[in-house]
């Protein structure tokens, strides 16, 4: 039976560290980084990618580490510590800063990317497979209420600096950094609490560890052919993953870079975060109820038309409507890819598995950043840029045609 208390606490989890994503990675950090740290909306996408590689590096080999000691909490409690004191660190990031910039954001997208893999590992400990469609719903449906409550009180400080004293808008905006890091302890503090590692009889030296995950991980290599649905799925979600994370980091910057003014980009992700709250839940029942395989590939498709909207978007109300269709897809896409992978990978091995993934998505994830950032340096065209992302929704729909999503999870029971 399930346990509503640590279902509960994981599910806040998302509530917390969501506020990194709406206030760091898609609001107030892209706009600050090309108004105040005078970065580019093409720096911005190198910024990405640099994190991307990063955390590519150090999922896959700490995932099968906290596998073989039995300690995903115990990584997600470091990594989300680094992720909230990058965010506060971002308050020193002055006019002209842009290097200083993009090192703290690497760090805390290094945090809040490497600690999601234990976070999705450990869906797998408090949800039995009939629950998970649901509860990663439900966790990326908390996410969008709690990243988009606090946005909303950072977007009121950077609106109304004035009238509570502030020097500036600079002033407002670094203090909403700090106030994303201080979210992001208190309220991932209940499942630090709730939920704790399994036991493991290893009780070897850091060196030994680290000689065991590398050699786990290279079992993971070895043994990946003997789960082909899931591999198949993985090539999908890869793309479907780029194509994602590439339109959350660049859509404030490609829409100041076209003339949207800030307040107008800050209130519409308030839009997609409040209109995310309801459809990933709404998104979550429609794929238990139809299959998640089905609700996935029309995410996809709508993703599609949203870039091309988005090249030929002009105005602020434009910018409003896009997002509100974000706001529908975007939670239940990524709460029904995190639930689909959770069945299809062998027991035991959630966080190695998860941290291959990890790896694998993110290896592969500078591709979107990076082909904006090419397209934009070689046309002078973000719109341009934009439109080439479509090639990344277009791949996914094409690969999941070919996922057998039962056979998957049957392969998934196989002993190793």
């Amino acid at each position: 039976m399930d346990d509503k208390k640590k279902i509960n606490a994981w599910v806040l989890y998302d509530w917390a560290n969501s506020a990194f994503a709406t206030t760091i990675m898609a609001a107030v950090m892209p706009i600050y980084f090309i108004n105040v740290a005078k970065g580019t909306d093409g720096s911005w996408s190198f910024t990405q990618t640099a994190a991307a590689i990063v955390v590519a590096l150090l999922s896959p080999l700490l995932g099968a580490i906290a596998d073989v000691t039995g300690k995903k909490v115990k990584f997600l409690r470091i990594f989300s510590l680094i992720g909230a004191f990058a965010s506060a660190g971002l308050a020193f990031v002055g006019p002209g800063d842009m290097w200083l910039a993009s090192i703290i954001v690497v760090i805390g997208m290094v945090g809040f990317g490497t600690g999601n893999t234990f976070y999705d590992a450990l869906l797998n400990d408090v949800a039995s497979p009939a629950q998970r469609e649901k509860v990663s719903a439900r966790g990326f449906s908390m996410g969008y209420l709690g990243g988009g409550l606090l946005l909303a009180v950072n977007l009121g400080l950077i609106l109304g600096w004035e009238s509570i004293g502030l020097p500036d808008k600079t002033a407002a905006s670094q203090i909403s950094f700090v106030t994303v890091g201080i979210w992001w302890i208190v309220f991932s503090w209940p499942l630090f609490r709730t939920i704790k590692d399994t036991p493991s009889a290893n009780k070897g030296s850091i060196a030994g560890n680290l000689k065991a995950g590398a050699r786990r991980l290279g079992e993971t290599f070895s043994s990946i052919k003997r789960y082909p649905e899931l591999m198949k799925f993985m090539l999908a979600y890869w793309f479907i993953f780029d194509g994602i994370n590439t339109i959350i980091v660049m859509a404030a910057s490609y829409g100041t870079t076209i003339g949207i003014e800030s307040n107008d980009l800050i209130t519409a992700l308030l839009i997609t975060q409040f209109i995310g709250f309801p459809a990933t839940l709404l998104f979550g029942r429609m794929a238990d109820r139809l299959g998640g395989k089905k609700m996935l590939q029309f995410s996809l498709i709508m993703y599609l038309i949203i870039v091309i909207l988005g090249y030929f978007m002009t105005s602020a109300l434009h910018f409003y409507l896009l997002a509100g269709l974000v706001g529908l897809v975007q939670g239940g896409s990524q709460a029904t890819s995190r639930a689909i992978f959770s069945k299809m990978i062998p027991q035991g091995r959630t966080a190695e598995f998860n941290g291959f993934l990890s790896f694998t998505s993110r290896f592969f994830s500078f591709g979107g950043p990076l082909v904006f950032g090419l397209v934009k340096l070689i046309s002078d065209s973000s719109r341009s840029a934009l439109l080439a992302v479509a090639f990344f929704f277009l791949a996914g729909i094409v690969f999941l045609a070919f996922v057998n999503l039962t056979k998957g999870e049957r392969e998934a029971l196989q002993q190793p």
